[in-house]
């Protein structure tokens, strides 16, 4: 079981920065692939990007980006807190929904079926 919580979500004006955090519970956290999802007002949760995990001895740490955030989300992760996090550069309004973390044992462009576990989601408001 793992249990996945969210925070660092904000208000914040078009051209700023936030980092996204996701906390994992669990000791095989380092095994996941960690994905960040959003859903936007109206909108159905799609893929935002993913970083691999790794095996006993480590590794891991590859990412896959949507398209549509290439440039500007960068993934990373520290397997030590059992932390994923999502940085989000020159935020557009268009950036505003709901961010959620999900753990999945797949890899590369995930879908929702994909997914074993998510977190309850951080809100990102974009204002112009």
């Amino acid at each position: 079981q793992v249990q996945l919580v969210e925070s660092g979500g904000g208000l914040v004006q078009a051209g700023g920065s936030l980092r996204l955090s996701c906390a994992a519970s669990g000791r095989t956290f380092s095994y996941y692939t960690m994905g960040w999802f959003c859903q936007a007002p109206g909108k159905e949760r799609e893929f935002v990007g993913a970083i691999s995990g790794g095996g006993p001895s480590g590794g891991g740490g590859s990412t896959y980006y949507a398209d549509s955030v290439k440039g500007r989300f960068t993934i990373s992760r520290e397997n030590d807190k059992n932390t994923v996090y999502l940085q989000i550069n020159s935020l557009k309004p268009e950036d505003t929904a709901l961010y959620y973390c999900a753990a999945t044992q797949k890899w590369g462009r995930l879908n929702l079926i994909d997914i074993d576990y998510w977190g309850q989601g951080t809100q990102v408001t974009v204002s112009s």
